[in-house]
């Protein structure tokens, strides 16, 4: 045989077993960006554009990710975050710097409780990021907002209200029996929460 016929014969087999292990990563992996939906995208803009930079990012993110051990909230535990949640949804009429503080506090212990890291703000939002990928986004918001400087130009009041209410999806999220949205129990809470619809105009009749 020939050295030529080696070497084209050695290549081909070094094709195909790649070609076999990135199949094998596609059966084991789902797409990124199905997985982290709106994430992946502001994950890409975040590197400028630089998908493999971004890829190489979320992939680290699932791989921290498996190490965590995340347990859903008892009955009570769950029931106690929903009135919470709905009286710092209340508080919202007259104070909203207030309402978006103590949300933030509860997002975060209730994260903590479900296993994701607290000793970390950015790399708790990145585990989140990770089984929450269409809401987290909403829990960076907030944060902003809760932790603006009071003594500055203070943040418009439907901002607030927006970023309070889309914190509230990744809270129902969190608060749910597998973190799933779908299978959330909010008639649990032992104080009801306000309507999206009544929460609205609440908050324009005071603006």
């Amino acid at each position: 045989m020939s050295s030529g016929l080696i070497v084209a014969l050695v290549l081909v087999l070094v094709v195909a077993a790649v070609c076999g292990v990135l199949a094998l990563r596609r059966q084991q992996h789902p797409s990124l960006s199905r997985r982290f939906g709106p994430e992946y995208g502001r994950t890409v803009a975040r590197y400028d554009g630089d998908t493999a930079a971004a890829e190489r990012e979320l992939a680290r993110r699932v791989e921290r990710h498996r190490e965590l051990t995340l347990t859903p909230l008892g009955d009570a535990e769950r029931a106690r975050a929903e009135q919470q949640w709905g009286e710092a949804q209340a508080h919202f009429v007259d104070a909203p710097g207030q309402a978006l503080a103590e949300a933030d506090a509860l997002l975060s212990r209730v994260a903590r409780d479900r296993g994701y890291p607290d000793t970390d703000v950015d790399a708790q939002i990145d585990a989140i990021s990770v089984d929450h990928g269409a809401h987290v986004e909403s829990y960076r918001v907030l944060r902003t907002l809760a932790a603006a400087d009071p003594a500055g130009v203070a943040p418009d009041t439907e901002e607030q209200r927006r970023a309070l209410l889309g914190a509230r999806e990744l809270f129902t999220a969190l608060v749910g029996t597998d973190g799933d949205p779908q299978r959330a129990r909010p008639d649990t809470a032992t104080k009801p929460r306000t309507p999206d619809h009544q929460f609205s105009l609440r908050r324009e009749h005071h603006a």
